[in-house]
């Protein structure tokens, strides 16, 4: 019985130790992805910003501008790129809505981003967009791949349609959350105005005709929280400048925006609380199961081993039978 045990016992000490690198090195890269049909939002609010009034074409400051951010997964455009591109593709819709105090619409930039959806590397499909140009992003955009790593990135910056580096600067706490801090300096840049302009009437091609051109720069920061490649907190120092021609009246340059954006605290409240949540499945495919999986089959080894040795270890040896008494002579 005791070899049977044993027997068994190392069957499922193979098992299980053979269990813990296939789900950290195989299921992990195929069961974590992000959701095709994913929705998320995000308010963004640079306090004491600096705006263009389009009426008089003069800089003022405003109490707040807001920007919205929204993401939205696109099921049907994601199903048919993944019938040639041949893997899990995630498409994302998403707009940039900045409004003035007064609620007024100041610009609004949509995008298509098309990625990866296991390794968040960018799929290059039709309909790759920024504000309807055709795109061909060269690095992530939105969001670090799962378990980020403690190195610089190329990120993609909608701005200028260009890809530069992003640094990594340290790690650092973030409201009990271990996080990895990014930067990105995008130095001034000339940009294309967008589609939809603030002011009824005006469009990009009638402000090209007057010669004034849109310059951009900006200093972005990302707090990444590296298991699930979630930033669960940025900001930007942002700046637009308005450069020659006839509209500025003679003058050299008009800054359109400057200030410095920041996520709300109830957006931050809730992405950190996402991120916590979806942070534990994570480790569960890449640390808990595995590590907990290689320990229960080698204590099921060193078990069968300690079964089989009982087992080969060679009986007492039975008491001798008392002899029997000899018969006693007169």
């Amino acid at each position: 019985m005791r070899r049977k045990a044993s027997l068994v016992l190392l069957a499922f000490a193979v098992f299980f130790a053979a269990l813990s690198p296939l789900l950290r090195y195989y299921a992990f890269p195929r069961l974590a992805k992000v959701p095709a049909n994913q929705y998320q939002d995000m308010v963004l609010q640079a306090k004491g910003a600096t705006l263009l009034d389009y009426g008089t074409m003069k800089a003022r400051k405003v109490s707040e501008v807001t920007i919205v951010q929204t993401l939205k997964g696109n099921v049907a455009a994601g199903r048919k790129i993944e019938r040639t591109a041949g893997r899990d593709v995630v498409v994302w819709d998403g707009l940039s809505y900045v409004q003035g105090p007064d609620g007024r619409m100041v610009s609004e930039i949509p995008e298509r981003y098309i990625f990866d959806a296991h390794s968040q590397a960018p799929v290059h499909a039709t309909g790759e967009m920024v504000d309807g140009d055709p795109v061909k992003r060269d690095g992530i955009e939105f969001k670090w791949p799962f378990l980020t790593q403690k190195r610089d990135y190329e990120y993609f910056d909608a701005q200028t349609r260009t890809t530069n580096p992003i640094h990594y600067k340290g790690t650092r706490d973030f409201r009990g959350l271990k996080v990895y801090y990014f930067e990105q300096t995008i130095p001034w840049t000339k940009v294309p105005f967008p589609k939809v302009m603030p002011v009824k009437g005006i469009t990009p091609q009638s402000v090209a005709r007057t010669g004034t051109t849109r310059w951009y720069t900006t200093v972005r920061r990302f707090w990444v929280e590296p298991v699930t490649g979630a930033p669960v907190y940025g900001e930007e120092i942002h700046k637009e400048e308005l450069r020659g021609g006839t509209l500025l009246g003679g003058r050299d340059k008009v800054t359109a925006f400057a200030g410095h954006v920041k996520m709300r605290e109830d957006y931050i409240e809730h992405t950190v609380n996402l991120v916590r949540s979806n942070r534990t499945l994570i480790l569960l495919l890449t640390s808990y199961l595995p590590g907990g999986f290689l320990l229960l089959g080698t204590l099921l080894l060193a078990l069968s081993l300690w079964l089989e040795a009982r087992g080969r270890r060679p009986a007492d040896p039975e008491p001798a039978e008392s002899a029997a008494a000899e018969p006693v002579s007169a």
